[in-house]
């Protein structure tokens, strides 16, 4: 097999673990603190694809991937939305985001490879913007702002400290070479 389908298999099954895990903590509660944060734990999945992943793979993925999350959960496309709006815009956020020497053709995103201080920026300025989306299409008006804004913020700190986690103990620690 050449590497390109093993890379393509690898992610696949990463994504199914992501979605797994998520479905299994939270339909049971696990992991929500006060009914105020909630940990989308399966955002490691889309946040962690390489970074050389098509736009069109992204969205598909993220489509695929919040649509699978909104039947399990029954929420009507809300997930399928925000993961869709997330993959959109992460190019953009990557751009942004770009070392002075520019990023190498194998990057991933890796807490390893990028440091913490990228990696805290892309994982909570994309979080927050997955939330931000998540939880106002799920209000479905203005009536509740404030606990709204204080879930997306919570739920932010939340998954962002729980992926920054999952980086440090399961990604590898090669470093670039400069």
């Amino acid at each position: 097999m050449s590497g390109g389908i093993l890379t393509i298999l690898w992610q696949g099954l990463r994504g199914v673990f992501y979605l797994a895990l998520y479905v299994l903590l939270i339909s049971g509660n696990d992991f929500v603190l006060f009914n105020l944060a909630w940990c989308f734990i399966y955002l490691g999945f889309l946040l962690f694809l390489p970074l050389g992943t098509p736009l069109v793979l992204q969205l598909v993925l993220g489509f695929v991937a919040g649509i699978s999350l909104d039947m399990v959960f029954d929420t009507g496309g809300v997930h399928a939305a925000a993961a869709v709006l997330l993959m959109y815009l992460r190019p953009w956020v990557l751009r942004l985001l770009t070392p002075r020497d520019g990023y190498d053709a194998q990057d991933s995103v890796n807490i390893h490879q990028m440091g913490w201080q990228w990696m805290v920026v892309y994982l909570v300025l994309l979080t927050a913007i997955h939330h931000a989306a998540f939880f106002l299409l799920e209000l479905g008006s203005f009536r509740f702002v404030g606990l709204t804004l204080a879930k997306i913020v919570l739920s932010t700190l939340y998954t962002a400290l729980a992926l920054l986690i999952i980086q440090l103990v399961f990604y590898p620690t090669k470093r670039r070479k400069r």
